[in-house]
Order: structure tokens, then C-alpha cells, then sequence
């Protein structure tokens, strides 16, 4: 914005002075020619800070959802199969794709930020996100719509398959402020 009220003015003293001496007039060209280039400069920031926001690259802050998810306090030893009452790494995928398809921009786990290439990957009593071990609870800050990412704890959907299970569900937290951080690994493309 300061850049374009910066061409304005400056735009405006050439036009001032080009008509006051005529020989400015070639002046005056290279002057808007300048000015369009810097509009597209500022035109190709603003699409690289987006194209960021997108990919994870930055830090982003909206309205959203918070939710808490936890292994059950059940004993696992008086039950015939524990697993049943540990969160795994596929119920954090169903979770995440699960806010994705509800509209989620941006979304983590723990603060790790889910990108289209994080691994979320089972290490025995923990899970491995973008290659950090984070272990029961876990924190999912979602920004998008909050009414409509809240609606994750409806009948049918994976927290209520989650809370049949003994698995321990927070009600989403509507916010209208949630930061979510930017990705800090290293993107490799292949």
C-alpha cells in the first residue's frame, strides 16, 4: 500500500513537471514504465506471501477450532485388546483429513504443521509427525470456518468413532484467533 501511494505521487509531480517542460516527456515514460514494474513487483510478493501461506512456509493466524484428543484413562490390562483405547496414527489422519474436507486452511498437531507431504507415522506409544515423537495428549488447531470445522463431533464422524472407543475427545473450541506456526522441515519434491 505505501509503495502504491508512493507511485501516485510520484506519477503525479512527473505529469506536473512534464507538462511545464517538454523535453521531461521521455522522462516522464521511463518514469511510469518504472511504476509499472514496481506494481508488478509488489503484485508477485503479494502471490509468493499467499502461495506461503498455502504451502506452510509462514505463520498464520485466523478464526478456527481447537481440539484435545488423549489416549483413554482406561486399565489396559483388565481389556482384551489395549489397543483400542490408544490414539493411533491412522485416527490422526482421519482427524486432519476430516477437518480438510470440512474447509481447514491450515492446520497441527502439537504445533507441527500438517503440509500436504507431513508423515504422521506410528513409533510404538507415540507418533511421528513431521519427524517429531509427540506422545498423548494432542492439541489440533484448525483455522477455516469455525462453525463449520466444529461440526467434526457429530454422530458418525471419526471423534465420536474416537469417544466409542474410550479415546478421550474435547468439544472443538471455537476461537477467532488461532495461530498455527509455519513448517520448519525441509521440503524435498521428487
Amino acid at each position: 500500500a505505501s509503495i502504491s501511494k508512493w507511485c501516485r505521487e510520484f506519477s503525479e509531480e512527473c505529469r506536473t513537471k512534464a507538462q511545464s517542460n517538454p523535453e521531461a516527456r521521455d522522462e516522464l515514460e521511463l518514469m511510469k514504465e518504472n511504476l509499472r514494474l514496481r506494481r508488478e513487483l509488489e503484485e508477485a510478493k503479494n502471490q509468493i506471501n499467499d502461495g506461503n501461506k498455502i504451502i506452510g512456509l509462514t505463520e498464520v493466524t485466523g478464526p478456527g477450532i481447537i481440539l484435545t484428543i488423549a489416549d483413554s484413562d482406561i486399565d489396559s490390562s483388565s481389556v482384551l485388546d489395549p489397543n483400542n483405547f490408544i490414539i493411533h496414527d491412522i485416527d490422526l489422519l482421519k482427524v486432519v483429513n476430516e477437518l480438510k474436507n470440512a474447509g481447514a486452511e491450515a492446520i497441527s498437531i502439537n504445533n507441527q504443521r500438517i503440509i500436504l507431504t507431513t508423515p504422521i507415522i506410528c513409533g510404538g506409544n507415540i507418533i511421528n509427525i513431521n519427524g517429531e515423537k509427540i506422545g498423548s495428549p494432542f492439541e489440533i488447531k484448525a483455522i477455516g470456518s469455525p462453525e463449520a470445522l466444529a461440526n467434526l463431533s457429530r454422530p458418525g464422524g471419526w471423534l465420536s468413532k474416537l469417544e466409542d472407543r474410550g479415546i478421550k475427545v474435547s468439544t472443538p473450541k471455537k476461537s477467532n484467533s488461532i495461530t498455527i506456526p509455519k513448517y520448519t522441515g525441509v521440503l524435498n519434491f521428487k
